[in-house]
């Protein structure tokens, strides 16, 4: 951290496990979500003990962390990474090792520089008045609108469109696990009530006759267009979408016809980088104490792939398999509040992946939505489930 001015914010977060040579992760991950956590805690103590933060003024993570410039390394045991190039890390213990080795050695500095410590909070203090004023700005803008928001969302408070999250929750038992797991500040909850309409081949003038899709599409604040048009997408109201469905054949299901909505009437969403899918656990862990300096854990697994990785890993920290308790997840409604937020809320220990049409595969992406979603193309679905459907791992 510097208090001075930076051109750009290179940064080159990288991985190792005890035996590998170091990864690089271009896209971060729960590394990287650490030394923000322990970098916005140590500042935040710091201002706190010398209240320096004005009265109203709300500092957030992004006003101490988006100027920053850093080199961050760190070993991992057994890593865990999303997609097969490893470019983000997906360990979860990763966000507290990180954390705890940053936030009191940066603390302690601060304290005992504490000249650089109040030019570094200025800094965020400043970064955090100027995202005031540009939500108030947008708040004005938009207060001349006619809309009226669907009565079942739970919507955010900040007005920062970057920051702000609408997760299209799959039921009203979610919904309502959802709504006190959110972070009310830049989180939005849409429970939807069962499972929305196949779109792929509705007319956009009979398109929002549906209510949930009509409620998606008020709550965005986004009207229908095609791919080649240009949308108005100045009143998007929401940085990230993000699909939140149980984590079995229905959920599958519900994501695909979410997709299917996106892709074909609000395809600009998809290319902008605004849709993405979150992976809830299929499965918990619990771990006992092992002595006085392990407490007891509580780990979740994605699938049985991780599972089985999990209990590799307990075996080789001296746990007994019989000692493991697994329990499955029926559905996010089965999650208390606190388990919803870590595994599949919080941004530091969620997951969560990126909707992405590649240019180059628009083409093969339109064939497979209409053979998938259209009507009249039974018999194609049929003859192309028979060729691929060893190749499915279904769970039944």
């Amino acid at each position: 951290m510097h208090p001075g001015p930076w051109p750009g914010r290179p940064k080159a977060p990288r991985c190792a496990s005890p035996t590998s040579t170091l990864i690089p992760t271009p896209a971060g991950g729960t590394h990287e979500a650490g030394l923000r956590d322990g970098i916005f805690t140590a500042i935040k103590a710091f201002i706190d003990h010398h209240a320096l933060l004005p009265k109203g003024v709300k500092l957030t993570a992004d006003d101490v962390f988006g100027r920053a410039s850093f080199l961050l390394s760190a070993r991992v045991l057994d890593p865990s990474f999303q997609g097969q190039t490893k470019e983000r890390l997906n360990s979860r213990d990763a966000v507290q090792l990180v954390s705890r080795m940053v936030r009191d050695p940066f603390e302690l500095w601060l304290n005992e520089h504490v000249e650089y410590g109040k030019k570094l909070a200025e800094l965020a203090i400043k970064a955090a008045q100027a995202r005031a004023r540009a939500a108030q700005k947008v708040e004005k803008r938009k207060s001349s609108g006619v809309a009226v928001l669907p009565g079942k969302l739970s919507d955010c408070e900040s007005e920062d469109i970057e920051r702000n999250e609408l997760f299209l929750v799959e039921g009203d038992s979610a919904g309502g696990s959802a709504k006190m797991a959110r972070d009310k500040d830049t989180q939005a909850i849409l429970p939807l009530r069962g499972k929305v309409q196949n779109a792929w081949e509705v007319d956009r003038e009979r398109l929002f006759a549906n209510a949930e899709i009509h409620d998606i599409a008020v709550a965005l604040g986004v009207d229908a267009h095609t791919p080649d048009s240009s949308p108005d997408l100045s009143e998007l109201r929401y940085g990230k979408v993000i699909i939140m469905s149980d984590a079995d054949v229905d959920g599958s299901h519900i994501q695909t016809l979410l997709l299917t909505l996106f892709f074909r009437h609000f395809p600009k969403l998809i290319e902008k980088g605004h849709i993405y899918v979150a992976q809830p656990p299929l499965y918990r862990i619990d771990v006992p104490a092992q002595g006085k300096k392990r407490p007891p854990r509580r780990l979740y697994a994605l699938d049985d792939q991780e599972l089985g990785s999990l209990r590799d890993r307990l075996t080789h920290e001296g746990v007994k398999p019989e000692h493991i308790e697994v329990g499955r997840f029926k559905g996010l409604g089965e999650m208390n509040p606190d388990q919803l937020r870590e595994t599949t809320m919080d941004p530091a220990t969620r997951r969560v992946l990126p909707v992405h049409v590649r240019a180059e595969a628009f083409d093969d992406t339109l064939k497979m939505f209409t053979l998938l979603m259209g009507k009249g193309e039974a018999s194609g679905r049929r003859a192309w489930m028979e060729e691929k459907g060893d190749s499915v791992e279904a769970d039944v």
